[in-house]
């Protein structure tokens, strides 16, 4: 496998896992009334709309001008990312949500393997564009975890497994093995 293969396989498989990043959190959100998506669980927590807040602002200054200017956006203000205005509805949450993740794609999409290699700043820190993504994915990944830790603790017992249920991975193990076997049937009668 060539340089360029590889790096055309990081960059496929970093755009897929922000997709199901994206896609985790939503199927959390789903499960989430209005008035949970604002909800503090302390006094010192940030609630699901903070976070999603937090998000897009990151995702707007890290990724607008991405090759071209500082990551650290000087309009950026991350502590008002925390604060949530009580008029702000689950609209409103939403669409910071997808103009965030909006930016993200534009950004990542057009790149090449030849761009990995590229300097970018990020609050006047020079980063590798891999390496730029690669934070990226892991603090994107943080935070979606933590969205669905509240949007599973705030809903309760009506809460839906995103993944496999506690108690269930022997049944999901057999059910794979079952799929599996069935398509190796499949492909030898071919």
């Amino acid at each position: 496998m060539s340089v360029e293969d590889v790096g055309s396989a990081y960059l496929a498989d970093a755009l897929n896992n922000f997709r199901s990043y994206k896609k985790l959190a939503e199927e959390a959100l789903a499960q989430t009334s209005d008035e949970d998506t604002f909800r503090l669980i302390d006094p010192d927590a940030n609630s699901i709309a903070m976070l999603v807040k937090h998000m897009a602002g990151n995702m707007r200054s890290r990724w607008t001008d991405f090759l071209n200017s500082d990551g650290e956006k000087p309009d950026r203000h991350r502590d008002r990312e925390f604060e949530i205005e009580p008029a702000t509805t689950r609209a409103e949450v939403m669409r910071w949500w997808e103009d965030g993740w909006h930016c993200v794609f534009e950004a990542i999409t057009p790149l090449t393997a030849g761009d990995l290699r590229r300097k970018v700043l990020i609050a006047g820190r020079e980063h590798s564009v891999m390496q730029a993504i690669t934070r990226q994915l892991l603090h994107y990944a943080g935070h979606v975890n933590q969205i669905v830790l509240l949007a599973k603790h705030l809903r309760g017992p009506a809460w839906k497994s995103l993944s496999i249920p506690k108690g269930q991975s022997e049944t999901f193990a057999r059910q794979f093995e079952q799929v599996h076997a069935a398509r190796s049937q499949a492909t030898i009668r071919k």
